[in-house]
């Protein structure tokens, strides 16, 4: 699939922006390219591949130039550490893009991978534009920044329609600690008298090292869940 450039962060798969408005979803997964353009990381990419709906995605933190993603962690925890803000600035200039995006978008949801769907909550918390949230295998907590875990959220992505899919047996994640996230989401829902609140994990087999592979068919519903919300 071809890549195209929204801006100099962001890149996007899809029909040219000068077709006019379209649902979109941003990605997150590792870099931009490899988020769109690598299998299987953009399976969720492939699986949306000829229909009428752009996917943009712009580079994580630590993944810029090619840098091992498997190092990428460890460099968050260093950055951090030592009192660098590694995620806010970046959440910021996501949020201009997608101010800047938005004469050519109608409807719009985020999604993740591992990380990903870390950085694409924060991305949501921020911008209400977001009214679909897509996890995978989600990262949602930091134990070197307890004040970026994603239940510091709560009251900012309560009223949004969330689905996660992890493995029954993530030790890399905490199978645990994504199902915390979204009991504290539907207990703020419920405190603002939502009832029955769209926020939804749906736990299957783990695979893959440490129980934190995504399999295609797993991949393939989170994307069926999506056509069906956005309608395309």
């Amino acid at each position: 699939m071809s890549l195209q450039k929204a801006d100099e962060q962001t890149l996007f798969v899809g029909p040219p922006l000068e077709d006019g408005p379209l649902p979109a979803l941003f990605y997150f997964a590792l870099s931009a390219e490899d988020s769109l353009g690598q299998d299987p990381y953009n399976q969720p990419v492939q699986f949306l591949q000829g229909l009428p709906l752009r996917v943009f995605s712009i580079t994580l933190p630590t993944h810029e130039n090619n840098f091992p993603p498997e190092k990428a962690m460890n460099v968050w925890a260093k950055r951090i550490k030592g009192g660098e803000d590694l995620i806010s600035p970046f959440i910021a200039s996501v949020k201009r893009t997608v101010e800047k995006l938005k004469p050519h978008l109608t409807s719009c949801a985020v999604a993740g991978l591992s990380r990903g769907a870390f950085i694409a909550c924060h991305v949501a918390a921020l911008c209400p534009e977001f009214t679909h949230i897509l996890g995978y295998a989600p990262l949602t907590q930091l134990d070197y920044a307890p004040d970026l875990n994603l239940e510091t959220l709560s009251s900012k992505l309560f009223n949004r329609k969330i689905r996660f899919y992890i493995g029954n047996h993530d030790t890399r994640v905490g199978t645990e600690h994504a199902f915390s996230l979204i009991h504290a989401l539907a207990n703020e829902a419920n405190s603002n008298r939502i009832r029955n609140a769209p926020i939804e994990m749906i736990i299957g087999p783990s695979i893959g090292y440490q129980g934190h592979g995504t399999s295609p068919g797993v991949f393939q519903a989170g994307v069926d869940w999506l056509k069906k919300e956005l309608s395309i």
